[in-house]
């Protein structure tokens, strides 16, 4: 097995590439067959595998911070930093905690249970970096039903004035605990439906890659002609009229797509949101049918999905 080859943080980057799904794989039916007995967040945590292990191919941990918004999603990266012997008491009296929690693992940078939080942990993060004057990156994960409490609006208004890189990651699953609703979630699905501006970034990209040199000149037209084009297709570009890069939107479950928009995104100069699009759920069928149901699921049987009791 592949997954028997991670004891600790960072083991995933001496994983060769072509492993890599298998190891998906191998860590959704782990958690299916865990939880199936203990109880937990299953559909979350189904939905953020390839995301999750992105991040900790092109991060380092403990060094560089992962903040998860309520973290109820937290389980692969439990299981990539060496915790999985844990899922057997998970949730249990002295056990592990379904949670991210410091005492637990120094790769647990801050304690959660409640959602929109994550921006403003990593702001507090980021500003102790910068007077300590230390060198790490700052990665703040946040769901879009988390993305609508007020406390996340706040802090998106205090990371704009940022010079310095700190990468926010919206898991877009389209979905907190049961269907989104609201202005923010309507606002989401023009971002994903955007079908004609995504295909026209793509051409340009293509068309960019193809020049054999141009200078700076070229460069900023290129940025003005970018952010010109994001205007036409995308109407109000929340993010980017806040001062906050966007990049996006990526499909949530390629893994080579996540680890290059990873590496972009740890370029950026300031802040930098990155559009990840989830599926609640994924590669468990009954989990994929009841999102909602599996959302936080007591112990059931894995070939029909149906609880024990």
């Amino acid at each position: 097995m592949v997954l028997e080859r991670i004891q600790r943080e960072n083991d995933i980057q001496k994983i060769a590439k072509e492993d890599l799904p298998v190891l998906a794989q191998e860590i959704r039916e782990f958690l299916v067959e865990k939880i199936s007995r203990t109880g937990g967040h299953l559909a979350s945590n189904l939905g953020v595998v390839e995301l999750t292990m992105a991040m900790h191919l092109c991060f380092h941990l403990p060094e560089d911070k992962i903040i998860w918004d309520v973290g109820h999603q937290s389980y692969t990266h439990k299981i990539l930093t060496g915790r999985r012997e844990g899922f057997d008491e998970l949730r249990k009296y002295g056990g592990m905690s379904g949670f991210p929690k410091r005492k637990e693992s120094q790769c647990d940078a801050f304690n959660t249970g409640h959602s929109s939080t994550s921006i403003s942990a990593g702001l507090g993060y980021v500003e102790a970096r910068d007077i300590r004057g230390e060198d790490y990156h700052v990665i703040s994960v946040i769901g879009d039903g988390a993305l609508t409490g007020g406390m996340a609006f706040e802090a998106l208004n205090n990371a704009s004035h940022l010079e310095k890189n700190f990468i926010i990651v919206l898991n877009d699953n389209q979905m907190s605990i049961s269907q989104n609703v609201g202005g923010m979630s309507r606002y989401l699905d023009g971002i994903r439906t955007a079908d004609a501006y995504t295909n026209l970034k793509k051409g340009l990209e293509k068309a960019i890659r193809k020049i054999p040199s141009g200078g700076d000149q070229i460069l900023s037209h290129l940025r003005k002609t970018k952010s010109s084009i994001k205007q036409l297709f995308v109407p109000g570009m929340f993010f980017e009229d806040m001062g906050i890069t966007y990049l996006g939107p990526v499909d949530g479950h390629n893994l080579k797509e996540l680890i290059r928009a990873f590496r972009e995104a740890k370029k950026v100069k300031g802040p930098v949101l990155l559009h990840v699009l989830t599926k609640k759920g994924k590669g468990y069928l009954p989990a994929e049918k009841e999102p909602s149901r599996f959302h936080g699921t007591e112990p059931f049987d894995i070939r029909s999905g149906k609880p024990l009791k």
